[in-house]
């Protein structure tokens, strides 16, 4: 049986839009398994139920048919069995191993530097309009061998698509404007593949247009619709995730100068990140049969809304988890981007994120190329960083201050 607390903000309120954490605590201890009527779900919110979502059988990517579908078109994340098998493993290899570190790394690297140029000279930098939101675009455009010059277009086709994907208020303008993207979408992106279907290059458009697993290859309506998932699963954990590590670090200054002397810890500060403002705060699972979890029964054919920002502050799980801590012993760095991670930002499993590699990366580039730019870097005098967002979440605004390079240079 499942209680509502009447006094707990929902997840759709105002303050819980505010600060979300201490209504997952709240969660937590008093209701960890909820019934909420307006988007029809239960909420999980305990790490351990979450983790069991994640991996166990009976948590389906059912929900995908009309969570994902009706804006992307039908994708892997959404099959099982041998279908997904082979569906992921047409995909996987672009981004892990030989084909990361020798064709996307020097991608990435490119892209962080031509930002980078526009302001390091300058003394001041808004991070999320002039970086942040702009460097995993432009690299997953630059990937697929797009023409950049569309950048403004496929940026409005992410953020259209990203609030198509967190509309759990079911805002018929937003459900209506995320449709009409994947119609803009395929119009500007079929043609593309088949020309590139008759005349292959070295991007990753190309790959997947010969990409094949025991016979089985992609169809162009496939590969249009993974094209559409890159847009917002690639581009939105990265673009929040940037701004959301230096603001962690920029808070916590002994942590902050021990990334700039040894930049080896750039991935235990994104780990650290991922647990504790995580970007995507939740994800959908639908059971086939009822479940049992902690706080009462999920009955068949379910959809549940799987609370990751609250499992990441579970004090059954981590020791003091309302604290950043880049140097905690409880987040193992060395399988935190695989299936076996022991945080649950990429969830985990048979659909553990296929691109988180590919983020580590690119967090990995961002951050090391923006140290070296602004070593020195502070927040905007008298400026408040907000964070906003309830289906994913990251500053609105990040306003830094440093010393030009030039000058660096001078003295």
């Amino acid at each position: 049986m499942t209680i509502t607390p009447q006094d707990v903000p929902d997840i759709l309120s105002p303050a819980f839009a505010a600060d979300p954490y201490p209504v997952y605590r709240r969660l937590r201890d008093e209701t960890p398994l909820l019934w909420h009527a307006p988007t029809r779900s239960y909420l999980l919110s305990r790490y351990e139920d979450v983790r069991r979502a994640f991996k166990d059988p009976a948590f389906t990517s059912e929900n995908y048919a009309w969570q994902l579908e009706p804006v992307h078109g039908r994708t892997f994340v959404q099959m099982s069995g041998r279908e997904h098998t082979v569906r992921r493993a047409l995909v996987a290899p672009v981004f892990r191993g030989t084909a990361l570190q020798e064709r996307l790394l020097p991608l990435i690297e490119r892209n962080a530097r031509e930002l980078i140029d526009g302001f390091r000279d300058t003394g001041r930098v808004e991070l999320v309009s002039q970086f942040a939101g702009r460097f995993p675009i432009n690299v997953i455009v630059d990937m697929l061998g797009l023409d950049k010059g569309d950048y403004d277009t496929f940026q409005r086709w992410y953020r259209s698509i990203v609030a198509f994907l967190g509309n759990l208020s079911q805002d018929p303008e937003v459900t209506a404007a995320g449709l009409r993207t994947r119609e803009e979408c395929a119009a500007y992106l079929l043609p593309v593949i088949r020309r590139r279907r008759d005349a292959l290059g070295d991007d990753l458009l190309s790959s997947l247009c010969t990409a094949e697993v025991d016979g089985t290859t992609m169809s162009d309506e496939e590969i249009r619709a993974l094209c559409s998932l890159l847009l917002s699963a690639g581009a939105e954990t990265t673009d929040k995730a940037v701004a959301a590590v230096l603001l962690n670090l920029l808070r916590h200054p002994e942590q902050l100068a021990a990334v700039v002397e040894d930049r080896e810890l750039i991935p235990r500060a994104f780990i650290e990140t991922l647990r504790y403002t995580p970007p995507v705060q939740m994800i959908m699972r639908q059971v086939a049969g009822d479940v049992e979890v902690s706080g009462g029964l999920i009955p068949d054919g379910s959809t549940v809304i799987c609370l990751i920002g609250s499992a990441g502050r579970d004090e059954r799980q981590y020791a003091d988890p309302d604290a950043f801590n880049i140097f905690r012993a409880d987040l193992t760095a060395r399988t935190a981007f695989s299936a076996a991670a022991d945080h649950l930002a990429f969830a985990l499993g048979r659909h553990f994120c296929v691109g988180a590699l590919l983020a580590k990366a690119e967090i990995e580039v961002a951050i090391g190329q923006l140290l070296d730019a602004m070593p020195d870097l502070r927040i905007e005098p008298d400026f408040t960083p907000v964070d906003q967002g309830t289906f994913t979440r990251g500053p609105v605004s990040l306003p830094l201050r440093f010393t030009p390079v030039r000058e660096r240079i001078r003295t």
